[in-house]
């Protein structure tokens, strides 16, 4: 990650933590005015999301410090960390949720000035909708593991929001307190569901998760394509690092060319792949192709048959 593009992921992060001071205020204030245990679950969800953001910075600096001596790949895996974090925290702030819920469903009580309340509630689920789209699409843009967690866990701070205001709503209406305290309960599942789908993508990422089947489709049918008479590719294997992608495979070409020749065929296929793909790192193997074991280790993502040709035998490998 360039200093550049490091520098402008940054920014997505001080702005999910000034969203997330503001709707502390916001969503704090309202649950003082009017005492309901849905809007105070909904506050609580929001200094998570202090802590998420917080720990995001945290993982966009890490991410972008170059290769060294003890990280020859990168650091960009530090995205995944910051993931986790976020998920974890969800589950904390969940199990707080429910424990003020169930407290308040064994004592109710009625809800205060909940116009008030509601209209500082309705500026804060806004405030961090809008941040949440403009998170979302700058983590895809960028391939952002980091920024795309922190907008989806925003994101489902607002649903939670319109949730907990429909329950208030609800309480106002029919006067059954009780409805208070099962919403909170309501929102307290949702938002344990959410971390934990964040915990387990984060660590199925960190154990070398590959491509998307259609990214690997996409890569195979383009090394396919660059298969000729003397050329043919096998092994495909693929994984991703945060905002970095890797994918290595198999070229084999005539033992009778010269190193020269076969040195520019393979970087012809790297400049090939790397105009459809510029984040993609592609480390290649050169194998004879009269060798036939050659053709005894091309596990991976299967290269579609245009045809590949079969490995000769002993008896018929060209001297």
């Amino acid at each position: 990650m360039s200093t550049t593009t490091r520098s402008h992921l940054e920014k997505f992060a001080w702005l999910s933590i000034a969203a997330a001071l503001t709707t502390i205020t916001l969503k704090t204030g309202a649950w003082w005015i009017t005492g309901s245990v849905g809007l105070l679950a909904d506050a609580a969800e929001s200094i998570v999301n202090l802590v998420a953001a917080v720990a995001a910075l945290a993982a966009l600096r890490v991410a972008g410090r170059a290769a060294d001596d003890d990280h020859h790949f990168g650091h960009s895996k530090a995205e995944y960390f910051s993931a986790a974090v976020e998920g974890a925290m969800i589950v904390v702030a969940a199990a707080v949720i429910i424990w003020q819920a169930i407290g308040r469903l064994l004592d109710p009580r009625a809800i205060e000035s909940a116009g008030t309340g509601l209209g500082i509630s309705v500026i804060a689920s806004v405030i961090n909708g809008v941040v949440a789209l403009v998170l979302l699409r700058a983590g895809r843009r960028h391939r952002s593991v980091t920024l795309q967690a922190d907008g989806r866990h925003l994101l489902t701070d607002v649903w939670t929001s319109v949730g907990v205001l429909v329950g208030v709503v609800l309480v106002v209406v029919t006067g059954i307190e009780w409805l208070d305290p099962v919403v909170a309960l309501l929102v307290g599942a949702n938002i344990l569901l959410t971390g934990w789908r964040l915990m387990d993508e984060s660590g199925n990422a960190l154990m070398d998760a590959a491509l998307t089947p259609e990214e690997n489709a996409d890569l195979a049918e383009m090394l396919a394509a660059l298969r000729t008479e003397d050329i043919d590719v096998h092994g495909l294997r693929t994984r991703v690092a945060g905002h970095i992608s890797f994918a290595q495979f198999h070229v084999l070409v005539p033992g009778t060319w010269s190193v020269r020749r076969a040195h520019d065929a393979v970087e012809e296929i790297e400049q090939a792949i790397a105009a459809e793909h510029p984040d993609l790192q592609v480390t290649i193997h050169l194998e004879p192709r009269e060798d036939p074991r050659a053709y005894d280790d091309f596990g991976g993502y299967e290269v579609p048959i245009r045809p590949r040709p079969t490995p000769p035998t002993p008896e018929t490998e060209t001297p």
